[in-house]
């Protein structure tokens, strides 16, 4: 049975820094990656960053390049998000996903999960 735990969220000033993480287990079939996803009440959930699990291929939204970094544990069957510079948009609640594959075009990331969801971290930025 597929299980993904998130942990890390929390209260941050912007500007500030945390990183988030994501323990996944009981999944066998093939998949691409592990992904980070982030919904904010009332609109669509946001997929932001990727690692692929066989090249280590990272991938990210233009909303999250240069601020955030996807990096993976697998001997603890781990994914980090660190996630620095942090604005006041960034507050959401986040999850990590198994990722069954994804795009990349002038739209931006798109990723493709399993629709399998954890119950989320939530990430607050303000003063």
């Amino acid at each position: 049975q597929v299980q993904l735990v998130e942990s890390g969220g929390g209260l941050v000033q912007p500007g500030g820094s945390l990183r988030l993480s994501c323990v996944a287990s009981g999944f066998a079939q093939d998949y691409y990656g592990i992904g980070w996803f982030r919904q904010v009440s009332g609109k669509e959930r946001e997929g932001i960053a990727c690692i692929g699990i066989t090249n280590g291929d990272t991938d990210y939204a233009d909303s999250v390049k240069g601020r955030f970094t996807i990096s993976r544990d697998n001997d603890k069957s781990t994914v980090y998000l660190q996630m620095d510079s942090l604005k006041p948009e960034d507050t959401a609640v986040y999850y990590c996903a198994i990722v069954l594959g994804l795009s990349t075009s002038r739209a931006g990331l798109t990723l493709f999960p399993l629709e399998h969801w954890g119950e989320g971290t939530r990430v607050i930025v303000s003063s």
